[in-house]
């Protein structure tokens, strides 16, 4: 393999892990919507010394209504999240669930 194929590869898989997290983070903030909670805030809540990204503001403006949008499985997205060593905010959004969970319980 010459030197060009060798940048050419690792370019794509650069590409590929880049689209593969923007749809990531797309899941979470359609998952955030579809449970009337701020992507920021749990973020936030997940990584406090940390500004919240460009671009999960930048994709968060891509989700739709909670009518309108997927349906992300809480699973799912942990095991996702869990993928792309996002432990602490999966762990948040796992408390989330919980929380969701009892309220609709009562």
């Amino acid at each position: 393999m010459d030197q060009y194929d060798k940048k050419a590869q690792e370019e794509a898989v650069i590409k590929h892990y880049q689209q593969q997290e923007e749809t990531m983070i797309l899941l979470f903030c359609q998952w955030c919507v579809n449970h009337d909670l701020d992507p920021a805030t749990l973020y936030q809540e997940a990584y406090p010394t940390q500004l919240v990204p460009k671009q999960l503001e930048e994709i968060n403006e891509q989700t739709v209504g909670k009518d309108e949008g997927l349906d992300v499985d809480t699973a799912l997205l942990i095991d996702v999240m869990s993928q792309f060593s996002n432990n602490d905010l999966a762990f948040v959004v796992n408390n989330y669930d919980e929380q969701l969970k009892k309220k609709q319980k009562k």
